[in-house]
């Protein structure tokens, strides 16, 4: 079983969002998960959080947070120190990546239920 901790930008209590369906397969696919959002509730078991506290055992975070949404977010971002960031589709941002790429942290530009359902996360 795989352990990449990731770190759900943008999780949302409501099943029909594809950050919900994340969080749900990455549990399920044995990685634990932190999801951080602005909506409260919980997904997969696990409560979602406000982007305050930084987590610094971070694999991957993995956004479902719109380009025009995350630039307030950047520093808690960046702050996590991830080892990689993934843009979902509708996600891409290349300031974010430039960003991420100046500090050392790989990107990708990939869905997250797909890298799953082929084994490749």
């Amino acid at each position: 079983m795989a352990d990449k901790k990731t770190l759900i930008l943008g999780a949302t209590p409501n099943p029909g969002r594809y950050a919900y369906l994340a969080a749900n397969r990455l549990a399920g696919h044995g990685h634990p998960i932190v999801n951080v959002g602005l909506k409260t509730g919980e997904v997969a078991g696990v409560p979602i959080e406000k982007p305050e506290v930084i987590h610094t055992d971070i694999d991957t975070i993995t956004l479902y947070v719109g380009p025009q949404n995350q630039p307030p977010l950047y520093d808690y971002i960046l702050a996590t120190k991830p080892k990689r960031i993934i843009f979902n589709p509708g996600t891409e941002n290349s300031e974010l990546q430039r960003l991420a790429d100046a500090e050392g942290i790989n990107t990708e530009y990939a869905c997250t239920l797909v890298l799953l359902s082929i084994g490749e996360y």
